[in-house]
């Protein structure tokens, strides 16, 4: 009740200030006026309260309503207008359909017991040398990622396995979270890359193509951190648990693995294979036939079964679409008071060589007490960043900062999963991260002073 009071009291207070319309949009960022003196002050605030219920914990779309009505006040605007912005906000995300598909499909993969083959096939082959076995789980939950989208999800149903398998390593539960991170702030299939290319203005598959040398690059770094963490603690295989896998042969856990294998290849190598013939071979419809299809002849599954695990999996992203599509159409309103152009006109007073690290260095600070937002959290970021003419680099740059900021974060679904997975208090999750991820952070913060 006292919440509520405090945000009457701002309600009333803003209303007393009621300003002029000023016509900004926060897709494209199209100013025709930016506020000046008291009233630029003024127009931050909706800003701000957003931010403030995010770190609260508050859901999204109470912290975006909340904002959004204080932007109608400060701005002047109709609810009209507002309806208009929140029935063209919510299409818009809905509309990205390659990344859905790639999510669903991978969900499938998941729940045919693609990623469980492939570890124990792993842990089979290292014969006792578990340093190798922490390398490949990060492989493992780098690839799930990059192909789902979901860092979460991924960590879920690998994070047990890993346990299992290895136990406890600080270092490999870290490498974990640096390689999700990486991956679903560069997916093809994820709703941040997704985001991105919405706000930026530009196709997925350039985001995409443009951020995949660096995603390779904090995976590599994720793998060198799992593999040397592991080696220099001396630790051996945890007994071998029981479970229908185990009993399997090596020839039948690898027809299970075939269709993670082909979907891996289809979303990395398929728009190279594509480029090299000339010919539109690895498409969305053609690799989700023949994962399907691949799903029903390896594994368990039925057709039915396939099919029904690949509807399921496409539950995570259109709910979290949806989601961020009500969040933008508040954003949008907000945008309309000529927030994120006074943003961008303060931004553009620091030097210019320092602008994207600083844009970096924010998103990784926002992204640690709002890390269950990443995409919101976006929303929020991106159009300053796009209204100081980034390019798709720096803009995939400042995703990633986000992702990292969120592997550090109480509230972040990777690492509750995490904590689930390895049976420890989310606190030592937190604790275990924060020294690995503070120095990738730096790498990324180098990255975008010296390629941004």
């Amino acid at each position: 009740m006292k919440r509520l009071k405090n945000i009457g009291l701002l309600l009333v207070v803003f209303l007393i200030t009621f300003a002029t319309p000023l016509m900004v949009f926060a897709q494209g960022i199209e100013v025709t006026k930016t506020p000046t003196g008291f009233m630029a002050i003024i127009t931050i605030v909706p800003l701000i309260v957003v931010l403030t219920l995010l770190f609260l914990k508050v859901d999204m779309i109470i912290a975006g309503l909340a904002g959004g009505v204080l932007a109608m006040i400060i701005g002047g605007i109709g609810l009209g207008e507002v309806n208009k912005q929140f029935l063209e906000a919510i299409p818009t995300m809905l509309t990205i359909t390659v990344p859905i598909v790639n999510s669903a499909i991978a969900m499938a993969v998941f729940k045919s017991g693609g990623y469980t083959a492939a570890l124990m096939l792993a842990k089979r082959g290292t014969k006792g040398k578990v340093e190798y076995v922490s390398a490949f789980i990060v492989i493992l939950l780098a690839a799930a990622t990059y192909m789902s989208g979901i860092g979460g999800g991924s960590a879920m149903v690998i994070a047990p396995l890993a346990f299992a398998a290895v136990g406890v390593v600080p270092e490999l539960i870290a490498a974990m979270s640096l390689a999700a991170a990486a991956s679903f702030t560069t997916s093809p299939a994820s709703l941040e890359s997704s985001i991105v290319s919405k706000l930026g203005g530009f196709p997925i598959s350039e985001y995409v193509s443009t951020m995949r040398p660096y995603w390779l690059l904090f995976v590599v770094v994720a793998i060198l951190l799992a593999f040397f963490g592991t080696k220099r603690r001396h630790m051996g295989f945890k007994e071998e648990a029981t479970d229908e896998y185990a009993q399997l042969s090596n020839a039948q856990l690898v027809k299970i693995t075939l269709p993670a294998i082909f979907l891996l290849f289809a979303v990395i190598l398929g728009p190279v294979v594509n480029n090299l013939v000339g010919v539109e071979i690895f498409t969305p419809l053609v690799y989700m036939v023949v994962t399907l299809a691949l799903i029903f002849f390896c594994t368990k599954f039925n057709l039915n079964e396939s099919v029904e695990a690949m509807i399921d999996g496409s539950t995570y992203i259109l709910t979290r679409l949806f989601q961020v599509g009500i969040f933008l159409g508040f954003i949008n309103v907000i945008a309309r008071t000529g927030t994120f152009a006074v943003i961008a006109s303060v931004a553009e007073l620091a030097p210019t060589a320092v602008v994207v690290p600083v844009a970096v260095l924010t998103g990784i600070l926002i992204g640690i007490p709002a890390g269950a937002y990443v995409g919101s959290i976006l929303t929020l970021v991106l159009p300053v960043a796009i209204s100081l003419g980034f390019s798709p680099l720096a803009l995939g740059f400042v995703t990633i900062g986000v992702g990292m900021g969120s592997q550090m974060s109480f509230v972040n679904i990777t690492m509750q999963a995490l904590s689930s997975g390895f049976d420890l208090p989310i606190l030592d999750i937190v604790k275990g991260n924060v020294k690995w991820i503070s120095l990738a952070s730096v790498l990324l913060l180098v990255l975008s002073l010296v390629f941004a």
